[in-house]
């Protein structure tokens, strides 16, 4: 059915002023703007304004998206895709080795799975297809592809593992991925060295995909970790996306001017250099994420065996309490900061909501042994809220030209972040209406067309004629997060009409029951 949205104020995601206009949808695209005559539904938009779906450049919605059919956290919000396969690990490609470690080890980001059936980049995009909420892009995770070709060990690739690497990626660009991540703080991804990544990045250029790195550090080297990125993509000639881009940690307080001098040089210098963040100052992670790099190898049993050894638990504290934690962004771990938001053991479930610091207190323990006794208990499948970051270094990223939004949301635990839920009106309501750091235009544009460009969908992120019709009509002067910290799984606010490839998902505030996603595959 035809459907028309009479009198919206369009705001296009170019980043240009909104205009009054009726949109026409047939058939899944944009057929005419302007005044248009009555044709199939009417929806009157008087009051609200008509946006491109939102895009988020950062999700780990990898089996959400394929087992939740109403997938709330994502349609409620406004967004119509996803970016997924994030920070190096995720469930394709996968052998029926790996598979079970890495059901194991993500515990903590996705649940423990009952059946993944997939094991190729293209049979899960496949399974994308039978049916989905939202449209979904994939990104090749390296650490995935080491873990078939090199193990979980600490070592250097040799040559041969090398090249059958890089002919993974190649093989997951060809079925259909955009670009490839990595998360260089969690195993194994984080044991490829520069000239490693840059023969996986050369593929990736080749195929012009983009490369997506979780970084090796976030906290005290986080200049130096954002500048060995660079440098695989000027090595590489690959198209570089810093995914949630943050200075955290005290050590970086303020010094987000830094991080974007380092882009603005290195865009001067010819290389493509997009980010994205989230609109919070706590990160979220797993529990185990904190675990120093060289007690993590092995899979998880290993890693549990490790925290029951004495002499391996004193070379952990020293790390954690002393030295620093590669783990830990190479800081001390501040036991105040690291607060539990779920857990895998029900029998854990009344530590949810409390700090390490604040659970040691209450038990009269020592905080590394709470840390340790949480991590066994729970099989390594804590997920956290670390309380890191800095209001100044998040406002001046966001303004930045070459910036877009991502959620970076884990949808699993009794109280997960609120970004999952939250993100993007947040953005909208909080320091758009709010605080005036973005103008209205330019927000829109940096969650619809930039993005949209650096995922090569040329069709997307726009509202014009012959667009495919991803859209949203929200309320400039009600949207707003309904997800908080104690609260964190309710819907946002003002965002009454969502339609994915032109069939609405959100009508009227309400779930429909259709699924018109689809995988969006990067030519070969």
């Amino acid at each position: 059915m035809n459907t028309l949205i009479r009198g919206a104020t369009v705001i296009d995601g170019t980043g240009t002023p909104g205009y009054r206009s009726d949109a026409l949808i047939v058939d899944g695209r944009i057929a005419a703007l302007g005044t248009v005559p009555a044709d199939g539904r009417v929806l009157d938009a008087d009051g609200l304004v008509l946006a491109p779906g939102f895009i988020d450049m950062h999700a780990h919605s990898d089996l959400a998206v394929v087992t939740d059919p109403q997938h709330l956290a994502k349609t409620t919000q406004g967004i119509t895709t996803e970016v997924v396969g994030q920070d190096g690990l995720s469930y394709a490609p996968v052998d029926d080795v790996t598979l079970p470690i890495l059901r194991e080890q993500l515990a903590g980001w996705n649940g423990v799975p009952a059946d993944i059936p997939w094991r190729s980049v293209g049979e899960y995009l496949d399974r994308v297809d039978a049916g989905a909420a939202v449209n979904v892009c994939y990104l090749v995770p390296q650490g995935s592809v080491r873990m078939l070709v090199v193990g979980t060990e600490d070592r250097p690739a040799t040559p041969g593992e090398v090249r059958r690497m890089t002919d993974l990626v190649r093989i997951g660009l060809a079925e259909g991925a955009v670009g490839m991540s990595s998360g260089l703080t969690y195993v194994p991804g984080m044991f490829a060295d520069t000239d490693e990544l840059v023969a996986l990045c050369r593929v990736v250029a080749e195929a012009e995909g983009f490369y997506a790195p979780h970084q090796r550090s976030y906290g005290r080297g986080a200049l130096e970790a954002y500048a060995e990125m660079v440098e695989v993509a000027r090595r590489s000639g690959v198209a570089l996306h810093l995914t949630h881009a943050t200075m955290n940690h005290s050590v970086n307080r303020d010094r987000a001017g830094e991080l974007l001098a380092l882009v603005d040089a290195a865009l001067a210098d010819g290389v493509d250099v997009t980010l994205d963040t989230y609109p919070y100052l706590p990160a979220s992670t797993t529990l185990a994420a904190m675990l120093p790099s060289w007690s993590s190898t092995g899979g998880p049993d290993a890693v549990l065996r490790r925290l029951a050894d004495p002499a391996a638990l004193a070379r952990i504290r020293e790390a954690l309490e002393v030295t620093g934690s590669d783990g830990c962004n190479g800081c001390t771990a501040d036991w105040d900061t690291l607060q539990i938001a779920g857990v895998r053991n029900p029998a854990l479930s009344g530590a949810v909501g409390s700090t390490i610091a604040s659970l040691a207190a209450a038990l009269s323990q020592d905080p590394f042994e709470v840390f340790v006794d949480v991590l066994r208990r729970d099989r390594l499948g804590t997920t956290i809220l670390l309380h890191v970051g800095h209001e100044s270094n998040v406002r001046t990223i966001m303004r930045h030209p070459r910036h877009t939004v991502g959620s970076d949301g884990l949808l699993v635990g009794a109280r997960p972040h609120p970004r999952a839920w939250g993100t993007f009106p947040r953005y909208l309501g909080h320091y758009v209406r709010e605080e005036g750091v973005l103008e209205l235009a330019e927000c829109v544009a940096r969650m619809t067309s930039r993005p949209a460009a650096r995922l090569g969908l040329s069709d997307r992120g726009v509202v014009r004629e012959g667009a495919v019709a991803d859209l949203v009509l929200f309320d400039p002067a009600t949207v707003a997060a309904g997800a908080t910290f104690d609260d964190p799984r309710r819907p946002a606010v003002g965002i009454p009409y969502v339609f994915v490839n032109g069939v609405p998902v959100i009508d009227d505030g309400r779930r429909t029951d259709a699924l018109p996603g689809r995988s969006l595959r990067r030519a070969a």
